[in-house]
């Protein structure tokens, strides 16, 4: 059976322009004047976090946006650092592979999810995404590119890569696993009455990978309210027959609802359109532009229905305050933006879900199981902290909580309140919150929970000695 293709598929570039790209981005290095920050010359994001204007040069990444080769026997891919998931998943899937996680939205870049954190429906079984990675070319601050491994030299900084956001250096050049996949995915969307019940049914699902005695390949779930939650169980097929299209009219998180809890509604992707599911509405976020109102979605056109180009209504919203002034005018007051992943022990979803269906007025809210994979301790110091700056313990399971809207701001509460109170209920419950978006912890609190009991610190004063890069307490926190 004949994987399908995309309309923009493009091959492997090769070495020869990966190092045209790597010495573009070493000149650019050195441009920097020697008392200047060293940051990336990057128009987009995927980070919600503010940070302040800089006018100073930055380094050139322009080079290093592809694939540079895939080996398919062995079943890896050297991937750029600034690669983004898209480009990357359309050479893969020429060979019938796949990055063994692919984050949900395609303009988040693999050197991005690596010193940042992704996550996907396969993390329940595939860990997160730095645990398929099997060497990186990292420029650190002090303006070298070593090639970190999980033994060796630079093994320390393999292992305090992931969380650092930038802040012990970029990555150039990734090898990672690849996994194989089949064209098609078959789900089953199962609703539950109440979040316990829900509970159970993932933590089975998580510990024996089957549900109904069919595979289960993917799984995520989606909380509308208290009683009225689905898990999306995903089946790989190579059987023929048809298939959905949420690329344009229909809206893939409103067709996971059914009344039945008894009878699961099922439903076929191909395996492109089921990594792409949750991007044309980024989500269920395209409602805030008014796409999800059928009037407007019918001349929106096909190509600007992708989280890039709501990238770019956010980034208009922050530039001029539209949405406050919006409020305003209606008489309501500003809103404290609540745009969040957390990780909690699965056996606290229930005790979280249900405090944030009370606390925060925020729905729906996205599920998605995750557990380090076996064998991810090898080569550590701490057996029960693997990866320092993010420290999951092996063989136990998560889930991934993600809420991304906002609250009405209260007179006269502090800055930040909603968020505050999440990260106080996060820290309760034996969890962890990612980085990417506002954090008020303060510095004592911030260096307890992701500075590795002092690792964080040694490395950068190992592969950062004059401070070139922002630390991550001032990335993360201060937002500088």
């Amino acid at each position: 059976m004949p994987m399908p293709r995309s309309s923009r598929t493009k091959g492997p570039y090769g070495e020869a322009v990966h190092r045209e790209g790597v010495e573009r981005l070493l000149r650019s290095y050195h441009a920097i004047p020697a008392d200047a920050p060293v940051r990336l010359a990057k128009k987009t994001s995927n980070l919600f976090r503010a940070r302040a204007a800089v006018n100073a040069p930055g380094l050139d990444v322009s080079g290093l946006a592809g694939v540079i080769s895939v080996d398919p026997e062995a079943r890896t891919a050297d991937v750029a650092g600034m690669c983004t998931y898209e480009d990357l998943v359309d050479v893969t899937l020429q060979y019938g592979l796949a990055p063994f996680v692919v984050p949900q939205l395609k303009t988040i870049t693999l050197g991005g999810a690596v010193t940042g954190l992704g996550i996907e429906s396969t993390s329940f079984r595939n860990g997160l995404p730095h645990e398929s990675v099997l060497e990186m070319d990292i420029l650190t601050g002090a303006g070298e590119i070593v090639t970190a491994r999980p033994e060796g030299e630079h093994a320390d900084l393999f292992r305090g890569f992931p969380n650092s956001y930038g802040s012990l250096g970029y990555a150039t050049r990734l090898r990672i696993e690849l996994e194989p996949v089949k064209p098609f995915v078959a789900l089953r969307h199962l609703r539950f009455d109440t979040i316990s019940d829900l509970q159970d049914a993932l933590t089975k699902v998580v510990d024996e990978r089957v549900w109904d005695d069919v595979p289960v390949d993917y799984v995520d779930g989606v909380v509308f309210s208290a009683d009225e939650s689905y898990l999306t169980l995903g089946t790989q097929t190579d059987e023929p027959g048809p298939v959905s299209d949420y690329t344009k009219d229909d809206i893939y998180y409103r067709s996971i609802q059914h009344i039945s809890v008894n009878h699961p509604k099922q439903d076929r992707l191909t395996i492109h359109d089921y990594l792409w599911r949750w991007d044309t509405d980024w989500f269920w976020c395209s409602r805030a532009f008014g796409a999800q109102n059928p009037k407007i979605r019918r001349f929106w056109p096909k190509q600007l229905l992708r989280s890039s180009f709501y990238w770019k209504l956010i980034a208009i919203d922050h530039k001029y305050s539209v949405a406050d002034r919006i409020e305003a005018r209606k008489g309501n007051p500003p809103r404290e933006r609540v745009v969040q992943d957390i990780e909690v022990p699965i056996e606290r979803t229930r005790e979280f879900v249900e405090w944030f269906l009370e606390e925060i007025p925020i729905e729906p809210i996205w599920l998605c199981p995750l557990r380090l994979r076996d064998g991810s301790s090898e080569g550590a110091t701490d057996p029960q902290r693997p990866w320092p700056l993010y420290p999951l313990e092996p063989g136990r399971a998560y889930v991934n909580v993600g809420f991304w809207s906002s609250v009405p701001k209260v007179p006269g509460e502090i800055k930040g309140a909603a968020n505050r109170l999440i990260e106080k209920k996060v820290a309760e419950l034996d969890g962890h919150k990612s980085l990417y978006s506002d954090s008020y912890y303060s510095e004592d609190e911030f260096e307890k929970l992701y500075y590795g009991g002092g690792e964080y610190p040694a490395l950068k004063k190992q592969y950062d000695p004059r401070s070139r890069l922002l630390d991550l307490f001032s990335k993360a926190v201060q937002r500088k």
